[in-house]
């Protein structure tokens, strides 16, 4: 399994508008659609990595635990599926239900979207603040697939919690690991 980090993009970067259509629903949305009033996580993530079936739980629990307080939740899979037919539209919104995803789970079958946000891994994280500005790029936490350490969700967690109680973060964050962005 090959070991991908996310590139780190600078931060206060404006989110990239996109209209994709989600999986679980059927409706095409924009970034402006789905947006949350205190802020909005954009996950790169697909149904067949290691790295993501190893926090899928853990991602579900944060979108729970911060939808109610205003984050926007969205995950999208860019990789190419003529190659990887396990990460089909119709094979996401299985994995949507078998993992009680309820946020979109939007396709992104041109792959702009992914180059627009310079995505490289999955899963990548991109939390926007209310001005859909880039406030924090990075990993979940430190546990990977194999290394022993339980998941906790402590990085991200903690930059949602900066973000939504208007605290400051600290500048070095660590990239997110995982599988590449499989392209076309």
């Amino acid at each position: 399994m090959a070991r991908t980090p996310s590139n780190m993009i600078p931060l206060g970067t404006i989110a990239p508008e996109f209209h994709l259509k989600d999986t679980n629903s059927n409706n095409i949305y924009s970034f402006e659609d789905l947006k949350g009033s205190k802020g909005t996580l954009v996950i790169f993530m697909c149904n067949h990595c290691p790295f993501v079936l190893h926090v899928i739980n853990e991602i579900v629990m944060i979108a729970n635990d911060y939808r109610v307080q205003g984050l926007g939740v969205i995950a999208i899979s860019s990789n190419d599926i003529a190659k990887y037919p396990e990460d089909s539209p119709e094979l996401m919104t299985d994995f949507a239900l078998q993992h009680k995803i309820d946020f979109p789970y939007l396709f992104d079958e041109t792959q702009e979207t992914a180059k627009a946000y310079e995505a490289a891994c999955t899963p990548d994280f991109y939390l926007f603040d209310n001005q859909d500005r880039l406030f924090y790029r990075g990993q979940l936490d430190d546990s990977r697939p194999g290394n022993g350490i339980p998941l906790s969700g402590t990085d991200l967690r903690n930059a949602i919690d900066a973000l939504i109680y208007n605290r400051t973060l600290n500048e070095i964050q660590k990239p997110s690991i995982g599988c590449s962005i499989k392209w076309k």
